[in-house]
């Protein structure tokens, strides 16, 4: 992989997109995960304004940690960044209680209630967006968008830019490299920071992120039966989620009204 080649190819996607956009920059939040990590340093490499977004919920502190090593990090490379923490727990257990939460009663309420974690970052990104005149960049990659869905709709799903949507997560992890992120950054095992439990990605999707790209390469192409033992195990939970996931890949669907039905 051209590494250097396809960090200058995002980084001037990024600032074009933005000057085109007559907007002054961009607003990305940071968890302390490597997506975030690599899209936050590109967009403090467009010169433009960048302001990182640390907002926890219930969060674990190593999380916390991670995500500020980095940002001071960028803080000293780049003089365009800039930060805030914003304790989104309060807003969170206020919605817990006005909810009424009783997962005894909703066996999907655990994951309605993760989900609401990043739907609430999303609102605070386009808070802080929108008064500060930045898009929302989002940290999305490959496999996570339009592999498995493995993403929030309106969550984290919900920006206005995706530059790394076109990478997968181990590309993903040689762009970090490449970039010289802090270490931890580097190091961090996949997790999407949405349940009070360390969770993570392997643990909720059943496989590693090498072995869903290995399938995803080759989906449309080879079937189950191409298949056999933990490879076919893998198509199994790959060709489940994409298809649950839909809804969330392609476009909101129209209904079409027949023009003779309006005249």
């Amino acid at each position: 992989m051209k590494s250097e080649k396809i960090i200058s190819h995002i980084v001037n996607w990024l600032k074009d997109y933005a000057e085109k956009s007559k907007v002054k920059g961009y607003v990305v939040g940071v968890s302390g995960g490597v997506d975030s990590g690599v899209v936050s340093t590109l967009c403090a490499m467009t010169g433009l304004k960048t302001l990182l977004l640390e907002m926890p919920i219930r969060q674990k502190q190593d999380q916390v940690n991670r995500a500020w090593e980095h940002i001071e990090n960028l803080k000293n490379r780049f003089d365009n960044v800039e930060a805030m923490s914003i304790n989104l727990t309060p807003a969170f257990e206020e919605l817990y209680k006005t909810f009424d939460v009783q997962d005894e009663i909703y066996p999907n309420e655990k994951l309605a209630f993760a989900n609401t974690r990043s739907r609430l970052r999303m609102l605070t990104l386009y808070y802080y967006g929108q008064i500060n005149g930045l898009l929302v960049c989002g940290t999305g990659n490959k496999v996570e968008d339009f592999g498995i869905g493995f993403y929030t709709k309106y969550g984290d799903g919900g920006v206005d830019v995706s530059p790394i949507a076109d990478l997968y997560k181990t590309e993903v992890y040689e762009l970090a490299r490449a970039l010289d992120l802090v270490r931890s950054i580097q190091e961090a095992i996949p997790t999407d920071g949405l349940w009070d439990v360390d969770r993570t990605d392997e643990q909720q999707i059943g496989a590693t992120y090498p072995e869903l790209e290995k399938i995803q390469k080759e989906y449309g192409v080879k079937t189950e039966k191409d298949y056999t033992g933990r490879d076919l195990e893998v198509y199994e939970i790959f060709d489940r989620m994409h298809k649950a996931a839909q809804h969330k890949i392609n476009p909101i669907p129209v209904c079409k009204i027949p023009e003779d039905y309006k005249s």
